[in-house]
């Protein structure tokens, strides 16, 4: 259990020092980093420190080193390359003088998440594996498909956002002509991971609420909501019509423009 709050206080830590940069450069994307980084940080100190069997570690310890790693690379370029995320600028516009208290009190949830969401590690940590390789070799696979499921997705829509003559127009390329959030579903569908590999551990039946709460933020709070909200301000009918068209989550064939 010390490691538990040890890792609540590295987190804290982390969080107050990226709402400091924030105040410099008015960006508060780099939440985000923390998120990945953070949260991939500490689930590899449980797995690591566990004593659990080796394979189910292993197999949770290879899923969420990579998810960390390249998701929080593929927001930092994004945070120092670009302006401030349109979800961010517009809280920061309607806070106005209020911001900076509300940002800190946000990236403290944010790290607040990430200990939460990295606890099927530490439940994994200590996996009897009694229940043999099937299940977390399951757990695997089903990871694995969901990170290059999202990879791709980002990079079907950075190569479309890359292109000039493509801005103020909606992606339909690749994944994105089958829904309008692939990367938010294979978000969602890597932490089906985490229950899988985690069969036969004690308190495993827990950690199916981790994909339950991941589209929940998804569907109605972090995730779609607002990125729906800015994408009809930046790109309006052209977004509309693809809103009309495009399953929001669940990829899905195309519907007509008629």
């Amino acid at each position: 259990m010390t490691l538990l709050w040890m890792s609540a206080l590295g987190l804290a830590l982390v969080c107050v020092l990226g709402w400091l940069v924030q105040l410099r450069t008015r960006n508060a994307g780099h939440a985000d980093v923390i998120w990945a980084w953070g949260l991939a940080a500490a689930g590899l100190l449980y797995l690591v420190s566990g004593d659990g069997a080796l394979w189910p570690r292993l197999a949770a310890g290879i899923l969420v080193l990579v998810w960390g790693v390249r998701l929080g690379a593929h927001v930092l370029q994004r945070v120092v390359t670009e302006p401030e995320d349109g979800r961010y600028r517009a809280m920061r516009d309607r806070l106005g003088d209020r911001a900076n208290a509300f940002f800190l009190l946000f990236f403290l949830l944010q790290g607040l998440l990430a200990w939460l969401f990295a606890l099927p590690h530490w439940v994994i940590s200590g996996h009897p594996g009694d229940a043999g390789a099937l299940w977390p070799s399951v757990g695997l696979v089903v990871g694995l498909v969901a990170l290059a499921g999202e990879a791709l997705a980002d990079r079907q829509l950075s190569r479309w956002r890359s292109d000039p003559d493509n801005r103020g127009k909606t992606c339909r390329k690749g994944l994105w002509r089958y829904s309008r959030h692939p990367n938010y579903f294979f978000e969602w569908l890597h932490w089906f991971s985490y229950p899988l590999i985690a069969v036969g551990a004690p308190g495993a039946a827990w950690l199916w609420l981790a994909p339950a709460a991941m589209f929940l933020f998804l569907w109605f709070i972090t995730g779609i909501p607002y990125t729906e909200q800015q994408a009809l301000k930046s790109r309006g009918e052209d977004y509309r019509r693809y809103q009309q068209t495009t399953s929001a989550f669940f990829p899905w064939r195309p519907g007509n423009d008629d």
